[in-house]
């Protein structure tokens, strides 16, 4: 296995979402490599030869991924309420970042039910260009994060235009940038971002740079931000627990999504899997970042490290 490859992915993690993309990138180039689960693109789960995934909906009377659907539509609820909450702190630092942080959080779990609620038929260009848009909003997800914690060590001033215009460009880089590798992966306009060689590796670096390690990269230095402003500028305690408890729950979800979804899936005869956990607990580290990014902003500190 080298970096970059996504076959073990594919067939040991259930509604692995960028599996989609080499599906469709399998079923141009050699469709013979497609065997088991993924034989039938009729009824095929998320995944390239899954040894465990959740059927198509109305496959055998299968209602897809449904936990996973459900859990998006409830967290979906929570992070409109955590922007209603931002709107209403007129005068906190960053509101307007944290906002856009949310939002696009908000479209992940949209498109999520799209791309890995096994709704969409496999090796469709529909579901290529779903998933496509998923992976340009998660890649732009890490960036916005990594924006606020920028915007809170206030190098730049919050809310300005010397803020938000250098956030808007890079962001649409990202967006941009991602969505153009993704679709080229599946549907290989050219030699630059595919095929995989060897085919069956699924490889794609760029891809797996924006949705793997840039992601962890991001959030990993968004904390070390955080610790300094709130540890080493404001000096509270109290706000860390937040931003700690966001990382624990974030890490948390991760190894439920790549170590225990198979388990969960054979557990229950692939009707659900691991994702529902995962979107759960990912949901619970944005509210609880969100708590964190209060702590910082009361009036008690508007006076001192943030002036207003």
């Amino acid at each position: 296995m080298k970096f970059g490859d996504y076959a073990t992915l594919c067939s040991q993690v259930p509604s692995y979402t960028w599996c989609n993309l080499f599906y469709r990138q399998v079923l141009q180039n050699d469709p013979s490599l497609l065997t088991g689960l993924s034989a039938n693109p009729a009824t095929a789960p998320v995944g390239v030869n899954p040894e465990c995934g959740i059927p198509l909906v109305n496959t055998g009377g299968s209602l897809g991924n449904i936990a996973n659907t459900i859990a998006c539509g409830l967290s979906f609820f929570v992070v409109v309420a955590l922007i209603v909450f931002c709107n209403r702190r007129k005068a906190a630092v960053g509101r307007s970042e944290i906002r856009i942080f949310f939002g696009f959080y908000l479209l992940t779990l949209i498109f999520q039910i799209l791309t890995n609620g096994s709704v969409i038929q496999q090796g469709t260009k529909g579901l290529v260009i779903v998933t496509a848009i998923h992976a340009a909003l998660v890649a732009t997800l890490f960036w916005t994060l990594l924006a606020n914690g920028i915007v809170a060590t206030q190098i730049v001033e919050d809310g300005a235009l010397s803020s938000l215009i250098p956030f808007a460009i890079i962001s649409i880089f990202f967006f941009v940038a991602t969505t153009y590798i993704a679709l080229d992966v599946a549907l290989l306009f050219n030699d630059t971002f595919g095929p995989s060689n060897p085919q069956e590796a699924l490889n794609s670096i760029p891809l797996f740079v924006l949705t793997s390690i840039w992601p962890g990269a991001a959030a990993l230095i968004y904390f070390g931000m955080m610790l300094y402003v709130v540890i080493g500028v404001l000096s509270e305690i109290k706000a860390v627990w937040y931003y700690v408890i966001s990382v624990v729950l974030f890490v948390l979800s991760q190894l439920d999504y790549f170590l225990l979804s198979k388990v969960i899936c054979r557990g229950a005869s692939m009707k659900v899997d691991g994702s529902f956990i995962a979107t759960l607990l990912e949901t619970a580290a944005v509210v609880f970042l969100y708590f964190g990014w209060r702590g910082i902003t009361e009036a008690d500190w508007d006076d001192d490290y943030y002036p207003s």
